[in-house]
């Protein structure tokens, strides 16, 4: 498994806004290159099987207009599928979510490289995003992604080697270094230096349990 530093290193990260539905909602986009052909990548994000490899385990209706459901997670309906190039889906977790859609982007490179990108694009009630900021999506799309390099790259982890490592040093370290990165992120967004100060030491604080 590759260092924490480089793995944090390979993703590009930014954050935005956009209109929805007469809403302000919050966007947070990933983009990263895997060192495997679109097949591959596509494969590892719609396979039921795989997906609970690097991921969780997800049941539902794999098909347009179906829905699914991540284990202990998230929840919703499959919006548009174009193979080995886009997946949309809604991303509904709690009682009261309001809009909330995730969206992978695959684009092919040369020598069976993947660019990848996934956008997050979510309405949160303001209370917690002015407490939390971006990263407390972000870093669990960093976690993601993590997964999903060390899957693609044959180094996976168990589901419960996965529970182990996410107390674990490196674990926190990764963590903390995503939550730094997304306040980088949300810095050059425009966003106020203060709050971005508070709510990236409130998220890190959040995901190592540090919380007072």
């Amino acid at each position: 498994m590759g260092e924490i530093v480089d793995e944090i290193g390979r993703v590009h990260r930014e954050v935005g806004t956009r209109r929805v539905a007469s809403q302000e909602a919050g966007t947070v986009l990933l983009r990263r290159t895997f060192g495997a052909d679109a097949a591959d990548v596509w494969d590892a994000v719609t396979s039921p099987e795989r997906i609970a490899r690097w991921f969780l385990p997800v049941t539902g209706d794999f098909r347009v207009g179906g829905t699914y459901q991540l284990e202990g997670n998230a929840g919703g309906e499959i919006l548009e599928c174009v193979r080995q190039e886009r997946l949309r889906v809604s991303w509904v977790f709690g009682p009261d979510p309001g809009f909330s859609q995730v969206e992978v982007r695959l684009t092919p490179q040369d020598a069976g490289r993947t660019v990848f990108e996934l956008e997050h694009v979510s309405v949160v009630p303001e209370e917690f995003r002015s407490q939390y900021g971006p990263g407390a999506v972000g870093i669990g799309w960093d976690l993601a992604l993590l997964g999903l390099g060390w899957h693609l790259a044959g180094e996976g982890i168990s589901p419960r080697d996965a529970v182990e490592w996410g107390t674990s040093p490196e674990a926190q370290a990764f963590v903390a270094r995503s939550g730094e990165e997304w306040g980088r992120a949300f810095a050059a967004s425009g966003a106020d230096p203060d709050t971005v100060a508070a709510t990236t030491v409130a998220t890190i604080e959040f995901y190592t349990g540090a919380e007072g």
